[in-house]
């Protein structure tokens, strides 16, 4: 059973989006404004997690979300965030003040199917490896528009191996 923890005074965040037996968990760290109003996974158009996944797998990132979700649990993907809720005044990672974790762990014993934990960006590694000792996770560079540090197909090539990773 996935637990939650109490939520502090912070918005919570969205709820996991899962098949029944997906193999790779994709976590970020918390959803941005834009996505928390959308109640969309990077739902901040500028945010190039979509688009990255067009390149991986496909994924027409024009498509509609509720099309592009049930594709990516099409591919025994999962999305989800390493947190459950915090406070934080704007969208960015380093604003985050009260994080309370989602129950990582309680998910992978529901999905035991799950072979890779996929961290998109070093907050949600960062949080991850914080809040889940021991469970191991592969940081990803992060899609957030506010990374300009590599472009996208730098990006898309390293997103390559959510379809290679293995942990178990």
């Amino acid at each position: 059973m996935i637990r939650t923890a109490p939520a502090p005074s912070g918005k919570p965040g969205l709820a996991p989006i899962a098949g029944t037996d997906p193999e790779i968990l994709i976590l970020g760290s918390y959803p941005s404004r834009q996505s928390l109003a959308k109640g969309e996974y990077y739902g901040n158009p500028q945010n190039q997690f979509w688009k990255i996944m067009e390149l991986r797998l496909g994924i027409d990132h024009t498509m509609s979300y509720t099309v592009r979700t049930s594709l990516l649990k099409e591919r025994r993907i999962a999305l989800w965030d390493v947190l459950r809720t915090c406070t934080r005044e704007r969208s960015a990672d380093t604003a985050i003040r009260d994080p309370v974790p989602n129950d990582i762990r309680g998910f992978v014993a529901v999905h035991p199917t799950i072979r890779c934990i996929a961290l998109n960006g070093n907050a949600a590694g960062r949080y991850f490896k914080r809040m889940n000792p021991g469970l191991p996770g592969i940081i990803l560079p992060s899609t957030s528009p506010a990374y300009a540090r590599m472009s996208l197909a730098q990006k898309a090539q390293h997103w390559a191996c959510i379809r290679t990773q293995r942990y178990r």
